[in-house]
């Protein structure tokens, strides 16, 4: 028997997605509250934790490449061992009196790491389950994935909080990182024998030479596609203001009451975010599926934009009036969340109904996703900087006026694939991951 025969996916399908959420999150979410604890100014924090999140944008130009290795289990279960200590020398890289770059460093190659490790997960999934299988298990996917989230910016925010009491700043993220390192290496190490072998194809077209050949094909495909670049517009106008409140938010929440914040302990973020708001999110994701479903794109494209931006007012109101109640906070930033994963359903379906049909259906949806990771980078890049020129009660209003682009844009432009020139044919295995 084989190896992917012996294994019942209940065994690896947790591990594997586990694995792919924990190194995103300590990135996106644990690394920026780790930077404030150290007293980095939010313009400075958001540009470097901005770029570090460029690899997920461009990861659809080498996914192609990872063809040429033996099995997709082969660069998982290494990625993951290199991830976990990448994320440990990020804990080393605080000792040191030049701790700043050399945490970011670290960071940046857990970011490469873990970009490039989606796609092999992904691929992983889908060439080792059947049909049947990836519908059977895409809800534990999610679900595990979403379990990192909870732990990050749930359970070590709560953890940090209280070593930075106890400890002190440097020893509590010291700590965390430590215990990200340890989780991602026995992962690998797990997965090392857990996961199916998922061997890669090898034909007379795997080489590098063939694959930057079929690359180029695809790119300029997608760049033909009729009235790709209004898409590309409206992908990128979809997160102008969630991708600047999703950065903003939980640094207002943790700056002092005197300098326009809540001035919420690190502890205190972990409560409000990393359990209530991300529960908020999941329900408003399913919900928002269940919603577009009923309604079609096309006619739910508009509220599912102003669900996703509306909301934001919750935050213009706790800046406006400070409250110090944990219970009011908790219960505003769940109808943000709320209000952003019901919403954000609608710019997945864009780029999966609209922008990714015809030739190379996958591979341009993961152009599409980096598109889309692209143009969070570009406004996380400046939240910053606006932010400290507004300040957080007027940055909030400007974050609902960067919505009024796209409402408008999303009512003059097609909610419907447009006729391809050429037939669809079957993408290149190596582009699955989104």
């Amino acid at each position: 028997m084989d190896n992917n025969q012996i294994r019942n996916p209940k065994l690896w399908v947790p591990s594997l997605y586990l694995a792919q959420g924990l190194p995103y999150f300590a990135v996106a979410i644990v690394a920026s509250q780790m930077l404030k604890s150290m007293g980095v100014p939010n313009d400075e924090l958001n540009h470097w934790i901005a770029l570090i999140g460029l690899p997920w944008a461009l990861k659809p130009l080498w996914s192609p490449f990872l063809e040429l290795a033996p099995s997709k289990k082969l660069v998982v279960t290494f990625l993951q061992v290199f991830g976990g200590l990448c994320l440990g020398g990020v804990a080393l890289a605080l000792q040191a009196p030049f701790w700043f770059a050399a945490s970011l460093a670290m960071l940046a190659l857990v970011g490469i790491a873990s970009a490039t490790h989606d796609i092999s997960c992904d691929g992983l999934y889908i060439t080792s389950l059947d049909e049947k299988g990836q519908a059977q298990y895409a809800g534990w996917t999610g679900t595990f994935f979403n379990a990192a989230k909870f732990f990050t910016t749930g359970g070590l925010l709560l953890l940090a909080g209280h070593f930075e009491k106890t400890l002190g700043v440097v020893p509590a993220w010291t700590i965390c990182f430590c215990i990200l390192g340890a989780m991602m290496i026995a992962l690998g190490l797990y997965n090392r024998w857990a996961l199916p072998l998922a061997q890669n194809k090898a034909s007379e077209d795997t080489n590098a030479k063939a694959i930057a050949r079929t690359l180029w094909e695809v790119i300029v495909e997608f760049f033909k596609k009729p009235g790709i670049w209004v898409s590309i517009v409206f992908i990128i106008l979809f997160r102008a203001g969630e991708a600047q409140v999703q950065s903003i938010g939980p640094l207002f929440l943790r700056e002092a009451r005197q300098l326009g914040g809540l001035g919420l302990s690190t502890a205190e973020v972990g409560a409000v975010y990393g359990t209530v708001g991300t529960v908020a999110f999941l329900v408003g994701s399913i919900a928002g599926g269940y919603f577009t479903s009923w309604l079609s794109l096309k006619r739910a494209i508009l509220w599912l934009i102003l669900a996703v931006n509306l909301p934001n007012v919750a935050f213009y109101l706790l800046s406006t009036f400070q409250p110090t109640d944990l219970s009011i906070i908790g219960a505003a930033l769940s109808v943000e969340m709320f209000g952003y994963g019901f919403g954000f359903v609608g710019l997945i379906l864009y780029m999966m109904q609209v922008v990714a049909p015809g030739k190379f259906q996958t591979a341009h949806y993961a152009f599409a996703t980096g598109i889309m990771q692209l143009g969070s980078v570009l406004f996380k890049l400046f939240s910053g900087d606006i932010q400290i020129a507004l300040g957080y009660q007027h940055f909030f209003i400007w974050v609902m006026l960067s919505a009024i682009p796209v409402a408008v844009l999303s009512q003059i432009i097609p909610m419907t694939a447009r006729p391809q020139p050429q037939e669809e044919t079957a993408a290149p295995q190596a582009a699955h991951a989104g």
